[in-house]
């Protein structure tokens, strides 16, 4: 019996694929999918069993899921063709026979009203639906996020539409670690987390940088608009650009702020800003 890893060739994907070997799951018993087997050579070579199968292609997710004991479901990154993408893997596992599906969604999913949550809302309703078992890990926002513009900001500061908004930000590490403690633990059946780090606003990630960096670091905040017009101007699609204004929104809100499940999963306290921060510099 398996567990099958979808996404196995991004980021998270395969941070919880080394997470369960970590643990000590015998990568025989990994089953890591995805588009590009290419990608995954290192891990067929670790022993690893290596899958492709596309979101887009029924046949070759229900091959996939053959004989898989637990499916570990890393939400598709294609933002408005979600809903079609994640029904073929949902009625794929359905037809497998899967005994757990462990979805990757998005804070408060059932409640939030960002652009990003109604497709996580939408299947996590298909996975109801569907009568199998599951897990809601509910991701809030990535301190890579942040991490990865340090250049921007030290040139530029921060700038964002989040107001005194607070976000429970975690390194993707964390999250993979918790998904691996969730697939290879009892006791989470039909459980949702919500999951995330010690929440900050934008202001103390600014005023964090400057102490680290003794670079003068401001926060920079904007009404969502012009935030989108800024991000534009910085180069991004517009549409790409509304959706990342539109998660400021929603964290000047309080919708990505988040509780200590992530903590709790962990059996200890989660990477911080502050060590993300200098682990980046």
């Amino acid at each position: 019996m398996s567990i099958v890893v979808t996404g196995a060739t991004g980021q998270l994907g395969r941070l919880i694929i080394e997470s369960l070997l970590g643990r000590g799951v015998p990568a025989d018993q990994v089953v890591a999918v995805g588009r590009d087997t290419d990608r995954l050579a290192d891990l067929a070579g670790r022993g690893v069993v290596t899958v492709r199968a596309d979101y887009d292609d029924p046949e070759s997710l229900q091959a996939a899921f053959a004989g898989a004991e637990k499916l570990m479901f890393v939400s598709g990154s294609e933002v408005g063709r979600r809903v079609v993408q994640h029904g073929n893997v949902v009625t794929a596992a359905k037809e497998a026979g899967v005994g757990l599906i462990v979805y990757t969604s998005i804070a408060k999913a059932d409640s939030s009203s960002l652009v990003l949550a109604a497709e996580h809302k939408a299947t996590e309703q298909l996975i109801r639906d569907s009568g199998l078992p599951y897990v809601f890990l509910r991701n809030s926002w990535y301190l890579e996020n942040y991490t990865a513009q340090l250049p921007t900001y030290l040139q530029h500061g921060v700038a964002g539409a989040a107001g005194d908004g607070r976000v429970s930000a975690a390194i993707r590490a964390d999250y993979a670690e918790a998904a691996a403690v969730v697939l290879t633990a009892e006791g989470h059946t039909n459980r949702v987390y919500e999951l995330g780090g010690a929440p900050f606003t934008l202001t103390e990630l600014a005023a964090e940088i400057s102490r680290q960096t003794g670079s003068t670091v401001s926060y920079l905040d904007l009404p969502v608009d012009k935030y989108t017009e800024l991000l534009v101007a910085a180069g991004l699609p517009e549409g790409y650009a509304a959706v990342l204004a539109d998660g400021d929104r929603g964290l000047a809100q309080g919708e990505l702020e988040v509780g200590d499940d992530l903590a709790k999963l962990l059996g200890r306290a989660p990477t911080t800003p502050a060590e993300a921060i200098r682990a980046a510099l």
